[in-house]
């Protein structure tokens, strides 16, 4: 097994409560999230959905992907502090993605030089 896999069942389960809490029919699911009904119908089906789509389906729900991740240990793993920066920055809207990119380098090569 690796390190972590997703769960897609679990994933469905909790798409499935969202849609029912809201009413909705898979196909309104589909139109609201901007995911095609035939990915829908493929993560019901146990398969795991494409990255976009599965962004697009935490964005609609507000789920967390981490929800979602078997690990082989009960204890989830900490990030790396320099991961967490990283992905602060590149999502920050008032950052270019230029402009993050320059401060990560920057952040980075301070980092390396002053961590002990």
């Amino acid at each position: 097994m690796a390190k972590g896999q997703f769960d897609v069942e679990a994933f469905y389960a909790a798409l499935d409560s969202q849609r029912l809490s809201k009413r909705l029919t898979w196909k309104q699911v589909a139109e609201q999230s901007g995911v095609s009904a035939s990915t829908l119908t493929r993560i019901a089906q146990g398969r795991r959905p494409d990255v976009d789509s599965m962004a697009a389906m935490l964005a609609w729900s507000g789920l967390n992907a981490d929800s979602f991740i078997k690990r082989e240990q009960d204890t989830p793993t900490e990030s790396e502090p320099l991961a967490k920066i990283t992905a602060y920055l590149r999502a920050d809207p008032h950052l270019t993605p230029e402009a993050a990119s320059a401060m990560e380098a920057v952040i980075k090569a301070a980092y390396e030089k002053l961590r002990s």
